[in-house]
């Protein structure tokens, strides 16, 4: 959470001195209001006559006055309430209140002139009258209404000794709406030094007394000019590159941001300062939302048996979650995890509740649980989402993450094979690309058997799709970051350079969705991440984003690369030709051919080693499977190797730093 930042006193005497008062007034506003209104119809219908004989009134009127003020008082209050003008809170008056008010008013006067008319015949009040009184006493009311407004936001009945000034970026309709609520509620503590906006139409209005100080690139030096304490972005239909632009413009800003959610999250159309949040990384890194192919997806599931093994990971949950908006006619989750599978359920039956949904405990290792698993449900597609992925736990476990990575996969593949399944999409990462450590090579392993598997008879169509790191997913830098910031204020980054590709869960499963309902198979699929982001970047923005200073409240360690990571991830192997596809975020790697029988039998004698638990036998047929696999270190007795000189790019390897050294 942002730090608290010290606020202005606003509170007056004046203010302190007029609210006990005020809410004594408030407590009994009911019975005020109603007596408030009485005397408003009877000053009304006294200046109608003074008007109406120039503020001379002759005295054979005098009596009629005082004999009707009982009748025009009924008439009135009958009018008023037919509209239920003496209810409602005169603190939220506004524009459309005019109408009703008008109307009650209209109809008060119809009713007192009828009654006139019908008790003293024939009628004693000159007809104009009439209008004149209609007028002043729509006049009074809506006076009164706005004058309670203004002074209720000027005094505040319960408005705090301090305040914070705020800036909101978005002068649109969400932002008037902040504003107005910034405005009419003073227990938010909140003051509103002015609107931003890039509409050229608008610089310079006032809005809602507010002024547009000008467009998005002025927000760093208006910030500085008012002392800003927060920023406030009300623009929930900007994608995030819109944001990272207005957050661009205030990279020396000491001021706070939070952000409206976006359309998506507002469901009930009610924009309320109550919704803001804070910024956090994923409204920056994440991209234009991406749109897919739903015809293409429709065919491929709805009203089809799906299954998604790993079930309740960070992809895999996901998966199902839009697999579920698709319509299956029943989605099996297949998970070993017992915990997060229950918790997964739950969610998954109140938010799907007429949804057939499967849940099943089970290895993809095992065989026959496997194979007992397809036999007795059916599944048309399988999303192959389990997994080892953490690469320094790897690292170590060399051993597992052959058995669930590359057996896992295999085992499942198999059988999908022989249980007539159409489609077998495998989730894979671009740790498989020239990898330099376990977790990667065993996924270009993962990715090698399904590729070979295609043809010869099988009707099932295998493919794979490669990306980066998704944002928030468990064990994930951003989540590491958060925690570290919250207990020690010590950031640990690898690497200065060290940068990766990341893409929001929800943006990464939709296009494994699209890439898996495209393949013909035997492809790769390679999902465009745009460009990568240096690590040492995310750690200093989140810092400000929290509202903490780098090298005051936050400081980042240099801890060197740990074993196996690169300090770059690429997604395309040499030698692999990228084509486009026909989706724009989505490309399809060509060059691949099937592996010789000797390749196999390595296949073998590598999950052979597994199942026998021996690591060094493992780690050593990797590195003889794996085409370009080159650890950067000696691990389990396997030494470094340089790379051959045609299999390295421009980029630089990996090297180790001090972990004292830090930036403050």
């Amino acid at each position: 959470m942002p730090a608290e930042k010290p606020t202005r006193p606003v509170r007056s005497r004046m203010a302190k001195l007029f609210t006990p008062p005020a809410d004594l007034v408030l407590r009994q506003r009911v019975i005020v209001k109603f007596l408030l209104h009485l005397a408003i119809f009877v000053s009304a219908y006294h200046l109608a006559f003074l008007f109406r004989f120039d503020f001379s009134v002759p005295m054979i009127y005098l009596p009629v006055i005082w004999g009707t003020i009982p009748v025009l008082l009924l008439s009135k209050a009958l009018g008023f309430s037919a509209f239920g003008l003496f209810q409602g809170w005169w603190r939220y008056v506004s524009i459309r209140d005019i109408l009703p008010v008008a109307a009650g008013c209209a109809l008060g006067s119809l009713i007192f002139y009828g009654a006139v008319f019908a008790l003293w015949p024939p009628n004693p009040i000159p007809r104009s009258i009439y209008i004149l009184d209609w007028g002043i006493t729509l006049l009074f009311v809506l006076g009164f209404r706005y004058l309670v407004r203004a002074g209720r936001e000027a005094l505040g009945r319960r408005r705090p000794d301090f305040v914070r000034r705020v800036l909101i970026v978005g002068a649109g309709a969400a932002g008037q709406m902040i504003a107005r609520e910034i405005s009419e509620n003073v227990s938010l503590g909140m003051e509103q030094v002015g609107f931003v906006d890039d509409d050229p139409a608008k610089i310079g209005a006032r809005i809602h007394g507010a002024k547009v100080l000008g467009g998005h690139e002025r927000i760093g030096g208006l910030c500085e000019k008012h002392q800003v304490d927060e920023i406030v972005i009300a623009i929930p239909s900007a994608p995030p590159s819109a944001i990272r632009h207005i957050v661009e413009h205030c990279r020396e800003v000491s001021a706070t941001f939070r952000i409206l959610p976006g359309v998506g999250d507002l469901i009930d159309g009610k924009v309320s300062v109550r919704a803001l949040r804070n910024v956090d990384l994923e409204d920056l890194l994440g991209r234009d939302p991406v749109e897919l192919d739903a015809d293409l997806l429709r065919r491929h599931v709805t009203g089809r048996t799906v299954m998604v093994t790993g079930a309740a990971g960070s992809i895999g949950s996901e998966l199902c979650r839009q697999l579920a908006r698709l319509s299956p006619a029943r989605l099996v989750l297949f998970e070993i995890a017992e915990s997060p599978l229950f918790a997964f359920e739950m969610e998954m039956r109140q938010k799907f509740p007429t949804l057939d949904l499967i849940t099943l405990i089970g290895d993809v290792r095992d065989r026959s649980r496997v194979e007992e698993v397809l036999r007795a449900y059916r599944p048309v597609v399988i999303y192959h989402a389990a997994a080892y992925k953490h690469v320094p736990m790897m690292e170590m476990h060399p051993v597992e993450a052959v058995k669930t990575n590359v057996l896992g996969t295999r085992i499942v593949a198999e059988a999908a094979a022989r249980n007539g399944v159409l489609r077998f999409v495998l989730v894979s990462t671009d740790k498989a690309v020239r990898p330099t450590n376990v977790m990667g090579a065993t996924k270009r392993v993962a990715e090698l058997v399904i590729h070979n598997m295609n043809g010869e008879g099988k009707s099932t169509v295998f493919v794979a799709v490669r990306f980066g790191n998704v944002l928030g997913s468990v064990g994930s830098v951003i989540p590491i970051f958060r925690k570290q910031l919250e207990t020690t204020g010590r950031l640990t980054v690898t690497h200065p350079e060290a940068s990766r590709y990341f893409m929001l869960i929800s943006e990464a499963a939709g296009l494994i969705l699209q890439a898996g309902a495209m393949g013909e198979g035997g492809e790769v699929f390679v999902l465009d991440m745009g460009e990568p982001v240096k690590i040492l970047d995310l750690a200093k923005n989140l810092i400000r984003l929290s509202g903490k200073e780098l090298g005051t409240d936050a400081e980042i360690v240099f801890t060197g690369l740990r074993p196996g990571e690169k300090l770059h991830e690429e997604l395309i192997i040499e030698g692999e030709d990228a084509m486009r596809t026909s989706h724009p975020k989505v490309m399809k790697l060509i060059g691949s051919e099937k592996m010789p029988s000797e390749w196999l039998a390595r296949l073998d004698e590598l999950i052979e080693a597994a199942l026998a638990g021996s690591r060094l036998p493992v780690v050593q047929k990797l590195d003889a499977l794996v085409k370009g696999y080159s650890p950067a270190y000696e691990f389990h007795g396997v030494p470094a190797r340089e790379p051959a000189a045609d299999a390295e790019s421009d980029l630089p390897r990996p090297t180790i730093l001090p972990p004292s050294k830090s930036i403050h």
